[in-house]
């Protein structure tokens, strides 16, 4: 049973821990986004529009002369974006005055693919006013394009997410409550008591909620697909071997999920993001373990 001053902990400690966790963890500021230029053309003129993507807090650049090598990082999730200086940009600059050049975002994040699009499409405007003299009375000529989520669904990116929140609260918190309500009716201790090891009724305790977990992954994916209209571009098996490992924190979860609805099996991502979950279930589990005692004095 609860102590009064474990209540008056929690309502004290927690508003701190929130307030801390938001002004100081949770940041909507969008600063050193990554992203590429594919400098294709080898003139002098398109090089200095490539140099005007660098020097400044909210892009990250990275530079190519081939497209391929910036698609490959885009795929990965290393690069959000990249713009392409074409082969004719010098010729079309000088016939028309205007700079022609391609932008391609991942649109399985909308807000960050449009702030891309949007800053990329600023620093052309500017390096076409420095370098002509003059503020262009046309528009920059752009050819965006979004990958993975072309119509900047917003219901693509946050439909992912529910299901790692789902796997949340069925996996860790229901397991949590069901096994706080056990010591509290004293059935624990009948458990302990048992010949069983601690290894067997931890697995026992975990097992059944497992189950449901992965099934409510397939009815969420489901629902997902057939209700919401998100593709799912990448293989089931990817899907549930994800949910299997996953336990916390859902950061690697959602990443990996996002991946296998909108782009396919990118293995690339998915291995990092099973080792961390794999890690740190292993090590949570092998915490509980060292912790449980039969004994019961």
């Amino acid at each position: 049973m609860r102590s009064r001053g474990d209540i008056v902990s929690i309502a004290l400690v927690l508003p701190l821990i929130l307030l801390f966790l938001f002004a100081y963890a949770v940041s909507l500021d969008i600063r050193h986004v990554r992203i590429g230029v594919v400098l294709e053309s080898p003139g002098a003129v398109a090089r200095t529009l490539a140099e005007a993507f660098s020097g400044t807090l909210y892009l990250d650049v990275t530079y190519a002369h081939d497209r391929r090598e910036v698609a490959e990082k885009l795929i990965n999730g290393k690069l959000r974006g990249y713009v392409v200086i074409p082969q004719d940009f010098e010729r079309h600059f000088a016939e028309t005055g205007l700079p022609l050049v391609q932008i391609i975002t991942n649109g399985s994040q909308p807000n960050t693919a449009d702030f891309v699009a949007n800053y990329a499409q600023g620093v052309i405007q500017t390096w076409a006013a420095d370098f002509t003299g003059t503020i262009p009375q046309a528009e920059v000529q752009l050819e965006p394009r979004y990958w993975f989520n072309p119509e900047l669904a917003s219901r693509r990116a946050l439909v992912p997410g529910a299901i790692a929140i789902i796997m949340t609260i069925i996996g860790t918190l229901l397991t949590a409550l069901v096994v706080a309500r056990e010591w509290e009716r004293g059935t624990m201790e009948v458990i302990l008591s048992t010949p069983a090891s601690i290894l067997e009724i931890l697995t026992g305790k975990l097992l059944p909620y497992f189950a449901l977990g992965m099934l409510s992954t397939l009815m969420a994916a489901a629902l997902a697909v057939f209700l919401f209209d998100v593709p799912l571009r990448g293989s089931l098996f990817a899907l549930l071997l994800l949910s299997a490992v996953f336990m916390i924190p859902a950061r690697y979860f959602v990443s990996s999920l996002k991946t296998i609805f909108l782009a396919g099996d990118v293995w690339s991502v998915f291995i990092p993001d099973l080792i961390g979950m794999a890690a740190i279930g292993l090590v949570f589990f092998l915490i509980a373990q060292r912790h449980t005692r039969k004994n019961l004095e």
